[in-house]
C-alpha cells in the first residue's frame, strides 16, 4: 500500500470504543484499505476482510507499507522482517552534509527524558542499524538514502538527530540527548520522510517482489523551493 503522510498506519488499540462517526474523521489506513479490498471484491461488510499488520511507518511519513490477508503469510513476512532478509528503502532531506555510513546503536524507551533514544553506554537496548547514504546537495541541505537493516520505532529520525542532522520538519527529534534543540529553518510541510522502496519475498511463491513509491507532491514540492536557494 501507498500510506499518505498523515495517516495511521493502525488504529490505535485505545481508540477502539470510538463510535464509528468518529473513526470517520480520523480513518487509519488500514481501515481505508478494507473499504477498497471489499469494494473490489464486491464485499458489502468491510469488517469481513482479514488484514493482519506486518509492519508500521510513522503518522506522518509517506510510502510502501505492507499487509498480510492470511496469518500464514503474516508470519512468513513478519519473519523475513525479523531476519533482515526484507529490503526497506527510505528518503529523506536533512541540513548540511552527511558523509556515507552505517549508524549502529542500542535503542531504549525512555533515553532520559521520556523519549526514544539510544542508551548512553550503547549496549543496554535493543540493537538498532541504519545505513546512510547521501544522494545530492540541496542549498544547504542534502537528500539522503536510508536503508533499514532493522526495524525500530522512528529508527532513522532518532538516528539522524542523534547525528545532529535531524530531519526538515520533524518536531520531536531535535538533536542529541541533553543538547539544545537544532533549529529548523527548512518550512519544511511535514516530516520529510519517505518509505520509497519494499521488497520481500512472496510468502506463497516466494517470487522476490519489490513495490517502490514516488515522492508525493508536497516533498517534490519542497525540494523544489530548496532548490530555488541556491
Amino acid at each position: 500500500v501507498s500510506k499518505p503522510a498523515g495517516m495511521l498506519s493502525l488504529r490505535h488499540p485505545g481508540d477502539a470504543n470510538w463510535r464509528q462517526q468518529r473513526r470517520d474523521l480520523q480513518p487509519s489506513l488500514e481501515e481505508c484499505l478494507a473499504r477498497l479490498i471489499a469494494q473490489r471484491e464486491n464485499r458489502r461488510d468491510s469488517s469481513t476482510v482479514e488484514l493482519l499488520a506486518v509492519h508500521r511507518i510513522d503518522r506522518e511519513t509517506s510510502g510502501a507499507l505492507a499487509f498480510a490477508r492470511t496469518e500464514s503469510s503474516q508470519i512468513h513476512l513478519i519473519e523475513q522482517f525479523a531476519a533482515h532478509t526484507s529490503f526497506r528503502r527510505y528518503l529523506c532531506i536533512v541540513p548540511g552534509q552527511v558523509a556515507p555510513q552505517t549508524i549502529s546503536s542500542a535503542f531504549v524507551r525512555d533515553r532520559g527524558d521520556g523519549v526514544r533514544g539510544s542508551s548512553a553506554d550503547g549496549i543496554h537496548g535493543k540493537r538498532a542499524v541504519t545505513h546512510v547514504k547521501p544522494l545530492r546537495r540541496i542549498a544547504d541541505y542534502s537528500e539522503l538514502e536510508c536503508q533499514l537493516e532493522t526495524g525500530r520505532t522512528n529508527q532513522i529520525r532518532i538516528h539522524l538527530a542523534e547525528l545532529r542532522h535531524p530531519i526538515c520538519g520533524d518536531v520531536k527529534y531535535r538533536g542529541p540527548f541533553l543538547e539544545p534543540p537544532i533549529d529548523d529553518n527548512s518550512r519544511a510541510p511535514r516530516l520529510a520522510l519517505h518509505a520509497a522502496d519494499l521488497g520481500f519475498v512472496h510468502p506463497k511463491t516466494e517470487e522476490k517482489l519489490k513495490f517502490s513509491v514516488p515522492l508525493p507532491r508536497d516533498l517534490q514540492q519542497f525540494i523544489a523551493r530548496l532548490e530555488k536557494m541556491r
